[in-house]
């Protein structure tokens, strides 16, 4: 046992030097562009061009070297997600290369670094903690933990009796559209399953009740029957597979490592069995390397072909502002795409809402400033916590953070609320573990 422990010790030191993860961020841009070609070979609303490849390499290495930013500066929240982000825009860079669509491909190239960069520097950058002005004990901490509990079984309990339906994944869509809840549930839905039960899992876990975490890795599946969602059904094995990395590898090759091997395995599984999608190898690669990574890339392409030649929203999509201003669309954003464009509900980052459609391609590295501004809220009050608690905690959220609009994953899914929890929680928690 203490050989395995020393050779794991070891392994976390090596990957954790400057030149090695230099080598695997640089290797995983690599990795996100070929998976993009694959991709092109199944999405209809995704291009390739051989002839403009040149083009597209010289563009995706280049903007690469923003990737040296995650080899230097420490963990935190959002470095997190700000490599998330990161392998999103490089997609949508290498996309636009090669796209058919009618907008100004240039500007929406430019406009897209830019607003990585702006949105990256607060995210990585400011870290300062927050003054604690409440500090909950370890045992009201604790006491916090099953209240959650509590509510989180009340939650799949009331949520259970609109909808429960055992359905494989390929039949969710035939059911989906027909779900409705009232809007306080829809709210501790999303609170629930996208932050407070990741949260409790991440503190039994390292404080080790693996009954208690195993527990809420139980209640975190049942969300899949009641909201027949593919992200209910794979957030257990998601949180596992955080364990399991940063158990092995240090924080910042542990986010790296959640991306890049995950998509390397389904450009591997895809060029040798050159499977369909609707083979088991074909169903891994839709589901990592298009629906996670690929679809975010892609949604940036349809918002900057649908806005430059319809009228901007000015925000008016967000819940709260729609009724005070004029707004021209009546339909959810994601609707609107869906009706244009018939891939389905076109959900997309805060990069693409709060971004291309609210501001267009000119402000939109203004308004990604003002998330990086935000976002960085929670490097501050999670300071002072373990990185691998930061990590599993908050193991939902890069996900989320790439399909929704900021104020969605603010508001409805608890990303605010996680960061309370961050700023209340007694620093002293882990080092009381049995």
């Amino acid at each position: 046992m203490s050989a395995l422990a020393g050779i794991i010790s070891d392994l976390r030191a090596r990957l954790d030097s400057k030149a090695a993860l230099t080598r695997l961020v640089l290797l995983h841009s690599a990795v996100t562009c070929l998976s993009l070609i694959e991709v092109a070979t199944f999405q209809l609303s995704i291009d390739f061009n051989p002839r403009r490849l040149w083009i597209a390499v010289i563009i995706a290495a280049g903007f690469s070297l923003v990737s040296l930013l995650f080899a230097s500066v420490r963990f935190c929240f959002g470095y997190f997600v700000g490599f998330y982000f990161y392998t999103m825009i490089l997609g949508f860079l290498w996309i636009d290369v090669f796209s058919d669509y009618n907008y100004p491909r240039l500007l929406a190239g430019v406009s897209a670094a830019l607003a990585l960069l702006l949105c990256l520097m607060p995210m990585l950058f400011i870290r300062a903690p927050l003054r604690q002005f409440v500090i909950l004990s370890n045992a009201r901490f604790e006491q916090l933990l099953t209240l959650i509990l509590a509510i989180s079984v009340a939650t799949i309990a009331v949520a259970a009796t609109y909808n429960f339906r055992l359905v494989s994944i390929a039949r969710i869509y035939d059911y989906r559209d027909t779900l409705e809840f009232p809007g306080a549930l829809r709210y501790l839905i999303g609170w629930v399953s996208s932050t407070l039960l990741p949260f409790v899992f991440a503190c039994y876990w390292l404080l080790g009740r693996r009954i208690r975490a195993v527990l809420v890795l139980v209640l975190l599946l049942l969300f899949y029957p009641i909201t027949l969602t593919k992200f209910a059904f794979f957030t257990p094995a998601w949180l596992i597979a955080l364990v399991v990395l940063s158990r092995l590898l240090e924080a910042r090759a542990s986010v790296i490592a959640s991306i890049f091997v995950p998509m390397l395995i389904g450009l591997l599984v895809i060029w040798l069995t050159e499977a369909s999608l609707r083979s088991i190898p074909g169903r891994y690669f839709d589901i990592v390397n298009i629906r996670m990574m690929a679809t975010a890339s892609g949604a940036l392409e349809l918002y900057n072909d649908f806005f430059a030649n319809h009228p901007l929203t000015w925000f008016c999509q967000i819940s709260v502002l729609k009724p005070l201003m004029h707004c021209p669309y009546d339909e959810p954003l994601a609707v609107v795409m869906q009706n244009t464009y018939d891939f389905g509900n076109v959900n997309a980052s805060l990069f693409a809402t709060e971004g291309i459609a609210s501001v267009g391609p000119w402000l939109a590295p203004l308004t990604a400033l003002a998330a990086g501004l935000v976002l960085a809220l929670g490097n501050r009050t999670s300071a002072g916590l373990p990185p691998r608690f930061v990590l599993m905690s908050s193991g939902v959220l890069p996900h989320v953070l790439l399909n929704v609009p900021l104020s969605v994953a603010m508001l409805t899914h608890g990303t605010a609320i996680l960061f309370l929890l961050w700023y209340v929680m007694p620093r002293t928690l882990f080092e009381e573990k049995p």
